[in-house]
């Protein structure tokens, strides 16, 4: 990283900022309903250099290319973040029990982690459990959050919306339990426990009080799988009687497809099981501009995980810079967020909106003809009036040896900045040349 002039070194973090944050530890019932705060758990290294330490793991797809836009961001705003990157991956043959520990044994380091999709072949090579499927229950990451928004400036056929789906998925149809009974004759078992679903109602009903929203939806088929679905529908129904500020709904899993196409208005929190939450996970991001836009997060008691909300490795563009970044951008966001770094989290958000408000740059998936690099370098650009936005030198006039309105500003790629502020030094970090990062990115544990 280069210097400026004679800038002084960075002020310590307040201890607000290094003290990560999750969406609680759900350890029963009777918990109070504000969702608790778990222990921060940061590697030594990264508390004694200031930074927080991310499990990365890019995955299939355009994945990698996504996970390269975080980084180019992540540094043209001096985020104080080191990835541990790790690659597991079972269509490039990249995939172990040794590699999923290595994982797991980042994730006890980090506790917190940003994947890409780890795509799961469909060919049956004698283990039905996918990779990705085994990590999640390794790290049992029983909750699964999309929060489903409108982007303004982007106009869908319903605007406006906001709505949150809340997913099991540590069982239900997805716990791998197959077998042909009989010559021709295949029985899958989908698995619904009651401490399992009394702890997804939980979680949703605690999240909708943290924030702030008046009602929960369950989703089920119980008119069909009365056991089954009926305990699921039990175990909502009796946690909803803690919370009767919150207003409870029940909705049957295909009608709410249609109302969510019809009326999706009338959601606030849907609570589901494992694949209702996987097919309406897809369906209601294709209702505010698909899978590129909307991110998504997973939690355990002691984990969070930040992904893409609809997991698509969108292979058919791998290496063609087409990719659109802003639901990895979005979950990078959100991820700063839970580490309690809320400027650089508003920082890179705003941004974000700021170009797809603006209409200019836009991927294809969004009717545009812009490449995956010309949104993140209007993604950098749009950071540069932050700073110093109280200062027509962009907070920089004390910097010896820099003038703004004379000097390239350190976060542009390629070209030009444009008018105004142009600089990413920040609480004295030193500004970081973009434009030199290699293709491939940055090695393992790079600091961002």
């Amino acid at each position: 990283m280069g210097s400026v002039g004679a800038v002084s070194p960075p002020p310590p973090f307040p201890q607000g900022l290094l003290r990560a944050q999750s969406l609680g530890v759900w350890r029963g019932l009777r918990a109070p309903p504000a969702l608790q705060q778990i222990p921060q758990a940061k590697s030594e290294h990264a508390k004694a250099e200031g930074t927080f330490q991310v499990t990365m793991l890019p995955g299939d797809g355009v994945g990698p290319e996504l996970m390269h836009a975080v980084k180019e961001v992540f540094k043209a705003a001096s985020v104080p973040v080191v990835f541990d990157e790790h690659h597991l991956s079972e269509v490039q043959n990249m995939a172990s029990e040794e590699k999923l520990d290595e994982v797991v044994d980042s994730m006890k380091e980090s506790k917190v982690a940003l994947i890409g999709k780890i795509h799961t072949p469909m060919e049956y090579k004698g283990e039905l459990a996918s990779y990705d499927m085994r990590l999640r229950r390794k790290l049992d990451l029983f909750a699964n959050v999309v929060h489903v928004k409108s982007l303004p400036g982007y106009q869908t056929r319903h605007n406006n919306l906001d709505l949150v789906i809340i997913r099991e998925q540590t069982e239900g149809e997805y716990s791998s339990l197959e077998h042909e009974s009989v010559r021709g004759v295949i029985e899958c078992l989908k698995i619904i426990t009651r401490a399992k679903s009394q702890r997804i109602a939980k979680f949703a009903f605690d999240y909708a009080t943290k924030k702030g929203r008046s009602k929960v939806t369950a989703v089920h088929k119980a008119n069909i799988m009365k056991l089954g679905d009926g305990l699921f529908l039990q175990c909502c129904r009796e946690v909803a009687e803690l919370y009767p500020k919150i207003k409870f709904d029940t909705i049957i899993i295909d009608n709410c497809c249609m109302q969510l196409v019809q009326n999706p208005y009338q959601f606030d929190v849907l609570v589901m099981p494992n694949l209702y939450g996987n097919i309406v996970d897809n369906l209601a991001a294709g209702l505010v501009g698909g899978a590129g836009v909307v991110p998504g997060e997973s939690y355990s008691a002691e984990y969070a995980v930040f992904e893409m909300g609809a997991r698509h490795p969108f292979a058919q563009a791998v290496g063609r810079n087409i990719a659109n970044p802003t639901a990895m951008l979005l979950s990078a966001t959100n991820m700063l967020r839970h580490l309690n770094l809320e400027f650089h989290s508003n920082l890179i958000s705003d941004a974000v909106k700021k170009v797809i408000k603006g209409g200019k740059v836009r991927t294809r998936d969004l009717g545009g003809y812009s490449t995956t690099s010309d949104f993140v370098k209007s993604v950098i650009d749009s950071l540069h009036p932050h700073y110093g936005a109280h200062s027509g030198h962009g907070g920089l006039r004390h910097v010896p040896r820099f003038h703004p309105s004379r000097d390239r500003g350190p976060g542009s790629v390629g070209a030009a900045p444009p008018p105004g502020p142009s600089s990413s030094v920040i609480y004295g970090f030193p500004p970081i040349n973009v434009g030199s990062a290699a293709p491939g990115g940055a090695p393992r544990a790079a600091l961002y």
